[in-house]
Formats: C-alpha cells, structure tokens, sequence
C-alpha cells in the first residue's frame, strides 16, 4: 500500500495539481489585497469617502460594559470578496480560453500523412515501368 502511495504522489499530475493550489493560493492573497487596498478606496472616495470594510447592518447592537460585541451583516466585507472573485474569475476564463485554443491549434494541425509502405513503393515503380 505505502508502494502504490509513493506511485501515486510522486506521478506527474499529483505534482502538477499541489503547485497549482499554491499558486492559486498566492493569486489571491493578490487579488484580496488588490481588492482591497488598490481598487476599493477610490471607489469609495469617488462614492463621498465611503469605506466599503465599514458597511455594514448592525442587528443587535453591543454593551461595552458587558463586552458583548455587536451582531452585525458586513455588506461592505462581502461587496469586497465578490470584487475579488470576480477578478479570479475573469484570469481563470482567460487562461482556460487560451489553453483550449492551443489545444484546438494542435488538434487542427494535420498530421504529415504517413509514408506508404516500402513493397507498395516497389510496387508502384514497377507498375510504372511496364506501362513505359
């Protein structure tokens, strides 16, 4: 059982699959930050100085005596992530568009036909001559 794990780890696609999660880890903290720190603030200065982390439906308010904090629905959190996500969205359907075209390119590409086989080359010669 440890022999097929090994196998199996160690194969091509497994290697392939755990550095995409990586980088598809590291492409969002990007996004999140460019989301976050690049995008949304002039956004909101455009909007009257909105800072859309502070949006947000207080449903029950909090005691600061009783350290109770506030229950509320971040509408400005979520309207970040959904910015974030589309933007992953979009670098994923362009990347997928251009490995479907490169894979369509080589589907497309007609394959040098293959060389008759030597006795028919014989063959054909032979059949050429005589009718000289």
């Amino acid at each position: 059982m440890l022999n097929e794990f090994k196998e199996f780890a160690v194969k091509g696609n497994m290697v392939d699959m755990a550095v995409g999660i990586i980088l598809g880890g590291a492409f969002g903290t990007i996004v999140k930050s460019l989301v976050d720190d690049i995008l949304m603030p002039p956004i909101g200065l455009l909007m009257g100085g909105v800072d859309f982390a502070d949006i947000k439906l207080t449903l029950k308010p909090g005691d600061a005596a009783a350290e109770i904090d506030p229950v509320t629905m971040n509408f400005g959190l979520f309207f970040n992530a959904f910015i974030a996500f589309l933007i992953v969205a979009i670098a994923l359907f362009f990347v997928i568009k251009a490995i479907n075209e490169l894979k369509k390119k080589e589907e497309e590409a007609p394959a040098a036909p293959a060389e008759p086989p030597r006795q028919e080359v014989l063959l054909e010669e032979i059949r050429d001559a005589l009718k000289k």
